[in-house]
């Protein structure tokens, strides 16, 4: 049994009959009153978000988890595959596990987040950002850097990032996986 002061972004927990993931969390100390600590759940089954505040030591059921890198193979509909990097074995998460599957392309490598007590696969966890390349926009207009004007874009995997107007098709950008937003685009 953990509590609240060991919350953390990423630590799973039983909660309402049902595996969460904390997101995000804030810990509260108002002046008037006990602190309390706010948090944002995603369920690990169904992918539901739901926000809870939890009292300053009160006691939480954590998930024993482990980590394992397994590479993206593909997809067919909402069930994607992903291999084992250390023993090649291959196992299907649906759609609704992962965070930004819009953002992931064939061959990358991702964390996958395992219950080490029923070994369920939990949930996905991407790289921080990741390098795509433009397949579709409006023409780039050289010069059009000083303003915070964007366009949407089309990349690789089918996702639609909004870009500045200097960003033309057969780009490389690197967009951030948690918010879906451009950060840079990369020189080659």
């Amino acid at each position: 049994m953990a509590t609240t002061s060991d919350i953390r972004n990423g630590l799973c927990l039983r909660y309402n009959n049902d595996i969460y993931k904390i997101v995000e969390f804030l810990h509260v100390k108002p002046g008037k009153g006990p602190a309390f600590v706010r948090t944002k759940l995603k369920s690990v089954t169904n992918g539901k978000v739901v926000d809870n505040t939890f009292p300053a030591g009160r006691k939480i059921d954590d998930v024993r988890v482990e980590t394992h890198k397994f590479q993206y193979l593909y997809n067919d509909g909402d069930t994607y595959h992903f291999m084992n990097q250390q023993d090649y074995s291959q196992i299907q998460l649906q759609k609704a596990a992962l965070d930004t599957p819009e953002l992931m392309k064939e061959g990358e490598i991702v964390t996958i987040i395992i219950n080490s007590e029923d070994d369920m696969p939990l949930s996905v966890e991407m790289p921080a950002s990741v390098i795509l390349e433009v397949t579709h926009t409006e023409p780039g207009v050289k010069g059009n850097t000083a303003t915070n004007a964007t366009k949407p874009a089309t990349v690789e995997t089918g996702a639609t990032v909004n870009v500045p107007l200097f960003i033309n098709e057969g780009d490389k950008i690197k967009i951030e996986t948690t918010k879906g937003s451009y950060q840079e685009r990369i020189k080659e």
